[in-house]
C-alpha cells in the first residue's frame, strides 16, 4: 500500500469519526453569497461558437466516469486528481445543491492564503461524484470549477480538465479555443474546431483559422461575406483586415485600445505587432506575459500576479526573477535585486553577507504578498547557514511559512514568545497564545485547544454536506476582514476531518506571512 493510499484511508476514516462526533451546536449562518446571472461565464470570452448543443458524446473506454445513456460523459464528476492523491471522499458534495456549488466556486477569490488557494484548486481538479439530485447533462458545476481556475490564471490545468472532458460541448470549446490561444496552441484548436462538425464557429474565428491554415483567399471572402450579413462589426472588420494582409496598413496609425479585449483579438493584435498593454488584465491573459516575446518587465509583472493567484509554481516566478541582472531601480527592480543579491550570498556560503540581505529581501516579499513563495524556494537553503539575531529569526519564519514548516518547528529553539507560538502551532500543539496577542492569534490558539472546540460548521458536516463547508471556510479565510471567530471556525473545521496540514500552513501563512 502506498504513502497516497494510506494518507487517503487515513483521513476517510476522519472524515466519518468527524461527522459522528459532532455535538448538536450553534447553527451556522451561511455567509450571504453574490448574485450570478444564470448563464454566468467570465467576460473576456471570444464569441467563437454559433448556436448552443447538447453534449456529444465521447468514448465510453475512459475508466472511473459513470456513463449515461448515449455514452454521454457526467461533466460535473469529470477531474483530474483520484482520490488516491487528494484523499477526499467521492461523495464529497453529499446533500448539497449543485447551485450553490456553483456559486461558491465561482466566489472564490484569485488571492489571499497559498494554503487555501492551493486547496480550492484541489477541489476543483479532483474526481468526485456529482451532488446529489444534479442534472448529469447540465454540466454547471464543471463549469464553475473551470472558470474559478480560468479567473486565477491557472490556465494549463484548465487546459488539462477540458482535454479530460472533451471539448465538443460549445460552453467549454470556448474556453478551450480561448485557453489554447492563451497558451500558445492555436493550431490546436483551430484543429479541434475543425474536426467537430457540431461546433458552428462564428466568422471571426472561422476566419482566423482559415488564415492558420494557410487559406487565405477563403479567409478574406469570409471577412466580406460576413461584413456583408452584419455578422462582423466595423472594429472587428478593421482588426480582421490588418491580421490578413498587414502590408496594406503599413502608412496607417496602429488600432485604438480595445476595452473588451478578447483572446481571439489579442492574437490578431500580436501577428500585427500591435501587442496589447496587460496592466490590469484578467489574470487568463497575463499568462501571455510569461513569454520570452512579452519583455522581461512584463515578464516579471506576469509572475508576481500568476504567483500570487496560485496560477504558478514558486520555481517559475525565481526563473523569472533571476533571467537577468535589473537595469533600473524601484518597484519591482528592487525586489528583483534584493532576491538577487540574497541568492548570490547563498551561492558563495557567505554567512555574514546572507545576513544582510535577508532582511531587505524578505521585507520586500512580504510587501508584495510573495512570502510563502520566496520561503518555498529559500527555506532549504537558510537553514544550512548559521545565523543569529535579526538574521536567525527571518530564517526560521522562512522555513515556517515553507513546506517544511513541521521540521523547522522541531529542530530549532525559540527565542521568544511568539515564535515558541508558532513552533506549537506548526506542531499541531494546543499552546496559550502570547500576552498581548492580536484577535487572529487568538483565534489560531482557540482552534489548536483540546479537546477540539464545538464549531459552527457541524450542521453541513451533519447533513451529507461537507464540501460546500470546505468552500464555505475557504470564503472566509480568503477575507482580510473576516471575523475573528468565524477564522477559529474554519481551521477547526479542517482540523476536525483530518486536514491538518492545511489547518497549520493557513494559521502559520496567517501570523506571518504579512508584516
Amino acid at each position: 500500500m502506498t504513502r497516497q493510499t494510506l494518507f487517503a484511508a487515513a483521513l476517510a476514516g476522519l472524515l466519518a469519526q468527524a461527522v459522528a462526533a459532532q455535538d448538536p451546536v450553534e447553527e451556522i449562518m451561511p455567509p450571504t453569497l453574490p448574485d450570478l446571472p444564470d448563464a454566468f461565464s467570465p467576460d473576456w470570452l471570444s464569441d467563437t461558437v454559433t448556436r448552443p448543443h447538447a453534449n456529444v458524446a465521447t468514448s465510453a473506454s475512459r475508466p472511473d466516469f459513470t456513463v449515461l445513456p448515449l455514452d454521454a460523459v457526467e461533466l460535473d464528476a469529470v477531474g483530474l486528481l483520484p482520490r488516491s492523491i487528494t484523499g477526499l471522499p467521492d461523495d464529497l458534495w453529499g446533500q448539497s445543491e449543485p447551485e450553490t456549488l456553483v456559486r461558491l466556486f465561482r466566489a472564490q477569490r484569485t488571492g489571499g492564503l497559498p494554503a487555501v488557494l492551493s486547496f480550492t484548486q484541489t477541489l476543483a481538479l479532483a474526481e468526485l461524484s456529482s451532488p446529489v439530485g444534479a442534472d448529469p447533462s447540465d454540466g454547471a458545476l464543471f463549469l464553475a470549477r473551470l472558470d474559478m481556475l480560468l479567473a486565477r490564471g491557472a490556465l494549463e490545468p484548465a487546459l488539462a480538465l477540458m482535454e479530460r472532458a472533451g471539448p465538443s460541448e460549445p460552453q467549454i470549446f470556448r474556453r478551450f479555443f480561448d485557453v489554447s490561444l492563451l497558451t500558445g496552441h492555436g493550431d490546436r484548436a483551430c484543429a479541434a474546431m475543425d474536426a467537430n462538425p457540431d461546433i458552428a464557429p462564428t466568422f471571426p474565428a472561422r476566419i482566423f483559422c482559415l488564415a492558420r491554415m494557410g487559406d487565405w483567399p477563403a479567409a478574406a471572402l469570409s471577412l466580406g461575406t460576413g461584413e456583408a450579413l452584419g455578422r462582423i462589426t466595423t472594429e472587428e472588420g478593421d482588426l480582421i483586415a490588418r491580421f490578413l494582409d498587414p502590408e496594406l496598413f503599413q502608412e496607417e496609425p496602429p488600432l485604438p485600445p480595445d476595452p473588451n479585449l478578447t483572446p481571439l483579438a489579442f492574437q490578431m493584435r500580436m501577428a500585427i505587432a500591435e501587442r496589447p498593454d496587460l496592466t490590469g488584465a484578467p489574470l487568463a491573459f497575463v499568462h501571455a506575459d510569461l513569454s520570452q516575446l512579452a519583455g522581461w518587465r512584463a515578464q516579471l509583472d506576469a509572475a508576481e500576479r500568476l504567483t500570487r493567484s496560485g496560477a504558478i509554481e514558486p520555481q517559475q516566478w525565481f526563473a523569472i526573477y533571476t533571467m537577468r541582472v535589473p537595469s533600473a531601480s524601484g518597484g519591482v527592480w528592487d525586489r528583483v535585486a534584493a532576491v538577487q543579491a540574497l541568492d548570490a550570498a547563498l551561492l558563495a556560503g557567505d554567512a555574514a553577507e546572507v545576513a544582510r540581505r535577508l532582511p531587505p529581501a524578505f521585507a520586500h516579499m512580504q510587501e508584495a504578498g510573495l512570502a510563502v513563495a520566496f520561503a518555498t524556494i529559500f527555506s532549504e537553503r537558510l537553514q544550512r547557514v548559521p545565523l543569529t539575531g535579526e538574521a536567525g529569526l527571518l530564517a526560521r519564519r522562512t522555513g515556517l511559512l515553507s513546506p517544511i514548516y513541521e521540521r523547522v518547528a522541531q529542530t530549532a529553539v525559540a527565542q521568544d514568545e511568539a515564535e515558541r507560538f508558532a513552533f506549537e502551532i506548526a506542531r499541531g500543539r494546543a499552546v496559550e497564545a502570547p500576552q498581548g496577542a492580536d484577535a487572529v492569534t487568538l483565534a489560531i490558539a482557540a482552534a489548536f485547544s483540546e479537546p477540539l472546540p464545538p464549531h459552527r460548521y457541524a450542521w453541513f458536516l451533519r447533513n451529507d454536506r461537507m464540501g460546500e463547508a470546505f468552500l464555505r471556510a475557504a470564503l472566509v479565510l480568503g477575507d482580510r476582514e473576516a471575523d475573528p471567530g468565524d477564522i477559529a471556525d474554519t481551521l477547526v473545521l479542517f482540523r476536525s476531518v483530518g486536514l491538518e496540514d492545511l489547518a497549520r500552513r493557513a494559521s502559520l501563512q496567517l501570523m506571518l506571512a504579512e508584516g
